[in-house]
């Protein structure tokens, strides 16, 4: 009997496991960089010796799994990116935190000593990583938008020869559609709060990172179509390796 209890509980352990998307490897100068896309915004990236969590969401359960961070980038003060439950259940006792100002303004005390402000247009390094926060806002802009420029910060990273672009919650803008020498990218797609995945898909045939992954795509009408996304951006360019996962399996 307990046997048989105990092959219950793997079974339901494997598939909760099984939920998440299977990471994928890239290749780059000091070891892969292994991505593992998990729920919503957040994401999970390893490499180096060093995991690195995007806008922790849903609770710790989000990284069962998955070491503990030593690096967190949070976008935008929204709680499906600054999710200070989630954050608080998190161990974070050598981690460094990134964000922009508008976030670090409404931490507790204990999460402002572990964070690094950086704006639009400013660079920093940790771990070895290059750290970009590049603008993401809605447009047309107004000062009543769901974000404003300047408040949130996209992320531009670049570690072993590779480079991330991480969008955070954005339009089509031209900040983004100017990127160059992007080999993996995160876009989001999701109205009213970002863009349509026509937009989406503009927006990534100017700049044509070697990879894109379309993420942040619920919203208040249910799901994107992400594979009108990737039809879209392969009409326009055969190139771009557009990699569908669901980003929802996590309840």
């Amino acid at each position: 009997m307990k046997s048989a209890f105990t092959l219950l509980l793997l079974l339901v352990a494997a598939c909760c496991f099984a939920q998440l998307p299977k990471p994928d490897d890239i290749s780059t100068s000091k070891g892969p960089l292994r991505i593992q896309p998990l729920n919503h915004a957040t994401l999970a990236l390893t490499w180096n010796g060093k995991t690195i969590y995007a806008d922790p969401y849903q609770g710790p359960k989000t990284f069962e799994g998955i070491a503990k961070p030593d690096l967190i980038l949070i976008t935008d003060i929204h709680p499906d990116h600054f999710d200070t439950k989630t954050m608080d259940g998190l161990d974070l006792t050598h981690v460094v935190i990134v964000a922009p100002q508008a976030v670090a303004d409404k931490m507790s005390d204990a999460l402002k000593a572990k964070t690094t402000v950086v704006a639009n247009g400013q660079t920093i390094e940790k771990m070895g990583i290059s750290i970009t926060g590049v603008p993401m806002y809605n447009l047309p802009e107004s000062a009543d938008a769901k974000h404003t420029k300047g408040r949130g910060n996209g992320y531009v990273l670049k570690m072993g020869g590779k480079t991330v672009y991480l969008s955070g919650d954005t339009a089509g803008i031209p900040e983004m559609r100017s990127l160059k020498g992007i080999d993996v990218a995160f876009v989001c797609m999701n109205l009213p709060y970002t863009m349509d995945v026509k937009e989406a898909a503009s927006a990534v045939l100017d700049f044509k990172p070697k990879i894109v992954y379309p993420y942040h795509y619920r919203g208040t009408d249910g799901l994107s179509d992400t594979a009108e996304f990737k039809k879209l951006v392969n009409a326009g360019s055969k190139s771009v390796d557009v990699r569908l996962r669901d980003w929802y399996t996590i309840k």
